[in-house]
């Protein structure tokens, strides 16, 4: 059972992280991923497999979320669906190779540092703004395959949907950014699954995993979570369509330095 503190706690980040997987297309993830490290880090779960858990946690909720936010944009129009079916394929391999071997490997605190440096870049280039060159389109198939696996690995080590990279590579490609923030969230469910399955087989027979783990997976902890996002993704979407390109890319940089400088800071401290 979870205590009515731990379910506030966790009801809270699940409003916070559904409004942020509509409004800014990055699943919740980034959100989640530093606040459920602390949650479980405070209730004596090791640092290192707090930070393994929460990524995971993290990412099992996205495959709610992701749905409850895409339907809303597919409403508006927004979804590139051609795009979310070249990259789909990609994104599933990627998926996979980081969930079922480079997570199980690699220590908390690498993954902690990993998550701060690819977020932290991934801020900085939605707050540059750098134009691209109008000539720029998305690649080939073979293009989309390979940025999709890239996607799906990075997202697996850091429980994100993709967004902090979907989001970036889309715009770079001239993809407008409310489109390109609609099918990120598309992106969000392939990512989610082929992350959560690896997760839930890696994480088996590992000391020192909570009641009600699956794998790395903290079931309790995915339950609240996900009630409470799926009520706010739509409204997140709802408010995507209604701010101004520049304000949405400042929201999304913001947000993501946040986060990178708290997890380099338990990543470095756990080192």
């Amino acid at each position: 059972m979870l205590d009515p503190l731990l379910i506030l706690e966790l009801a809270a980040l699940g409003l916070a992280a559904g409004f942020l997987a509509g409004l800014l297309g990055i699943g919740g993830g980034m959100l989640m991923v530093p606040f459920i490290t602390h949650i479980l880090g405070a209730r004596g779960v090791a640092p290192d497999l707090a930070v393994k858990m929460a990524i995971a946690t993290s990412m099992a909720t996205i495959m709610f979320t992701s749905i409850s936010s895409v339907r809303a944009h597919h409403r508006k129009g927004a979804v590139r669906w051609d795009i979310v079916r070249q990259l789909a394929p990609g994104i599933v391999i990627g998926g996979a190779i980081a969930s079922l071997g480079v997570f199980a490997v690699l220590k908390g605190s690498t993954l902690a540092l990993l998550f701060a440096v690819f977020v932290g870049f991934s801020a900085t280039q939605m707050l540059v703004d750098r134009k691209p060159r109008p000539s720029r389109a998305l690649p080939g198939p073979a293009g989309q395959t390979g940025a999709g696996a890239a996607i799906g690995l990075l997202s697996g080590l850091v429980g994100a949907g993709g967004g902090f990279l979907s989001v970036p590579y889309m715009t770079w490609c001239n993809v407008a950014i409310h489109n390109a923030v609609a099918t990120s969230a598309a992106l969000g469910f392939p990512i989610a699954v082929a992350n959560v399955i690896g997760y839930a087989v890696s994480g088996q027979g590992m000391s020192g995993l909570p009641s009600g783990s699956l794998g790395y997976i903290s079931l309790p902890a995915l339950a609240v979570i996900a009630s409470a996002s799926v009520l706010m993704a739509p409204l997140g979407a709802k408010a995507a369509h209604a701010l101004p390109v520049r304000t949405l890319k400042r929201a999304f940089a913001g947000v993501l330095y946040l986060l990178a400088a708290y997890m380099l800071f338990k990543g470095l401290g756990s080192a």
